[in-house]
């Protein structure tokens, strides 16, 4: 019977671990990317000026599908 207990009590640790690591990870990466928000058109555009090119809108929509097919 202790026995039983014993492995009980380890079996509820694990699962309120992991439950608290669960919910840890998620408000982490809420807040990264409430931070480091991900790119968009604007910030294409403003990496293509910047190399030197003016970017049609055609353009942008590609890098866009392309960065999203990486995401």
């Amino acid at each position: 019977m202790a026995l039983f207990l014993d492995i009980l009590k380890v079996v509820i640790g694990l699962v309120v671990g992991v439950v608290i690591g669960f919910l840890i990870a998620k408000k982490y990466t809420e807040k990264q990317l409430k931070e480091n928000p991900p790119i968009n058109e604007k910030m294409i555009k403003a990496l293509m000026m910047g190399m030197g090119r003016k970017p049609s809108q055609k353009q942008v929509n590609q890098m866009m599908k392309s960065m999203q097919k990486y995401m």
